[in-house]
């Protein structure tokens, strides 16, 4: 096996990349991973600089890779460690850089050891590790993170004494209903009014939705959708981090994944919310509007998105980092995972024990919001 390091998906071909990361997941894409570099999202001068872990066999077929970066800074990862940053200045070291394997701009949990299929991938993990860890030596990073890492992964990741950290986010899942009316039957009944109230609400305004897939959107479809997803990071005084240039190409190589909502107030285009169909899960990830709809948000991001995983059978919708107004819409609290290495043998310590503190919050803190759930009590969920 040979291992090198590529500094753009430029260096390896979509074929070799998709064959290692088993073409379900399509975050982990060479096409998703290759528009974030290409449209200027995840790059040097974002403070994103590719470093991406290639593991070749024998006879030159690319077997593993990890997709790594060399980070600046702590933005878009959606796993917080800007206390630790913050306590490496204080003590007058450096916090960067850091080496981060993930999906920039994206919390969606996934394989960050990509193995093919037809290899040993307990042996290709462990190879794939230590060379992580080798390489923050040589990039003279403080710190290593994998993020958003499957169950499986982490254990793989603490059984080399990574530190695991566990958080959450709120997903739904479909068990078998029939359409949205049946999901809601399982919901207690001042619940299940209040979500009815919230539909009416956004047909009583005059608006419509429409979900279009694949070749049945447009270039100007994605100029709205950035308008309005632009016009909702200002509002909220939030700096966008994706460029027009990535949406569009997103459009071109991945529209077999894409999944948009698009509402209408009569011929106008007023709000819209993209989502990304894996193999078994459909993930909800930008929205916009252009104008405040009581209840829009809710519509065109969750209930509209349930309805079509609903009609095609999809196990499960993940609709985002954060928001708790997700529990009372019948999405339940599901556990995430992150692994971290720290070079500083101290600040290890510190960090592995408030870690330990965190977690144990975090078990009383989910079982309070699963006594919050909005389903009824006696009906097994």
């Amino acid at each position: 096996m040979r291992l090198s390091v590529a500094e753009s998906l430029e260096q390896v071909r979509p074929e070799d990349w998709d064959r290692v990361a088993g073409g379900h997941d399509p975050f982990l894409s060479h096409a998703f991973l290759h528009a974030l570099e290409r449209s200027g999202c995840a790059c040097d001068a974002s403070g994103w600089s590719a470093r991406h872990l290639l593991l070749h066999a024998s006879d030159g077929h690319l077997a593993a890779a990890v997709p790594l970066y060399l980070k600046s800074h702590s933005f878009g990862e959606f796993v917080f460690d800007w206390a630790w940053a913050d306590a490496y200045r204080r003590a007058g070291l450096r916090y960067y850089p850091k080496l981060v394997a993930t999906v920039p701009f994206t919390p969606v949990t996934g394989t960050r050891m990509l193995v093919a299929a037809d290899e040993d991938r307990d042996a290709i993990r462990r190879q794939l590790i230590g060379a992580a860890r080798d390489l923050a030596d040589r990039l003279g990073a403080s710190s290593l993170h994998w993020l958003f890492t499957t169950a499986d992964d982490t254990a793989a990741l603490e059984a080399h004494g990574m530190m695991r950290r566990t958080g959450y986010q709120f997903h739904w899942h479909n068990r078998g209903y029939r359409d949205f009316d049946d999901f809601l039957a399982g919901f207690s009944s001042q619940k299940r009014k209040k979500i009815r109230r919230e539909r009416l609400q956004v047909r009583e305004a005059g608006v419509e939705t429409v979900l279009l897939t694949g070749d049945e959107l447009t270039s100007a479809h994605w100029e709205r959708f950035y308008g309005f997803h632009l016009a909702t990071l200002r509002k909220h005084g939030a700096a966008p981090y994706l460029t027009p240039e990535f949406f569009q190409a997103l459009g071109k190589t991945l529209r077999e994944h894409v999944v948009m909502v698009v509402a209408r107030r009569g011929q106008d285009d007023v709000a819209a919310a993209l989502n990304l169909r894996g193999a078994d899960a459909l993930y909800g990830r930008y929205w916009g509007g252009a104008q405040d709809i009581p209840g829009l948000h809710f519509e065109t991001c969750y209930y509209r998105a349930i309805e079509y995983c609903i009609a095609a059978g999809i196990p499960r919708f993940e609709g985002g980092a954060q928001g708790g107004h997700k529990l009372a819409r019948g999405f339940l609290p599901n556990m995430t995972f992150s692994a971290h290495w720290l070079r500083h043998p101290e600040f290890e310590r510190a960090v592995a024990d408030f870690l330990e503190r965190e977690r144990n919050g975090l078990e009383a803190h989910l079982d309070e919001l699963n006594e919050h759930s909005p389903f009824k009590k006696d009906d097994g969920i």
